[in-house]
């Protein structure tokens, strides 16, 4: 393949969406990787990644060679155009087989997976929604912050 300083990958995959590609790539490499990426600043053989979690955000440094899964608030893309779309038809894609990159074909796809699906469901929804409404926004909002304190929340 020769030599990287970054593999990118997508979030995740549009079958599953389970977001183990990256992550799986990296462990077989040997590579560090860091997952939801939104900002990624190269510098010194190191990169400074900002990634999304449920709280909000968090900066991890990695030493490169790395490999790194962007979210997609990493930003809007480039869009080519209508020379670089021209330009890229006459361009050859590369595209390797297994045995180019040393791996058998019982090593991919379903065959080669390394997780199994124990069980695949629709959750039950417990919870339950309730408009809240007035004649105008302040009585709204006063019927909202009634309904706050009766259930003990405020």
């Amino acid at each position: 393949l020769g030599d990287y300083d970054i593999i990118f990958c997508g979030r995740e995959a549009s079958d599953w969406n389970a977001g183990q590609v990256g992550s799986g790539i990296a462990e077989l490499l040997g590579l560090p990787s860091v997952t939801l990426a939104k900002k990624i600043d190269i510098s010194d053989g190191k990169a400074r990644v900002e990634r999304v979690t449920d709280e909000g955000y968090e900066v991890i440094e990695l030493s490169l060679p790395a490999l790194i899964t962007v979210s997609n608030e990493i930003g809007e893309p480039r869009y080519p155009t209508i020379k670089g779309i021209m330009a890229a038809k006459k361009k050859e894609a590369v595209v390797w087989k297994p045995a180019d990159i040393g791996v058998e074909v019982s090593q991919l796809g379903a065959a080669g997976r390394h997780t199994k699906l124990l069980k695949l469901f629709q959750p039950v929804r417990e919870g339950k929604c309730e408009i809240v409404k007035g004649e105008s926004p302040e009585e709204a909002a006063a019927n909202l912050a009634l309904k706050l304190r009766e259930a003990k929340i405020l």
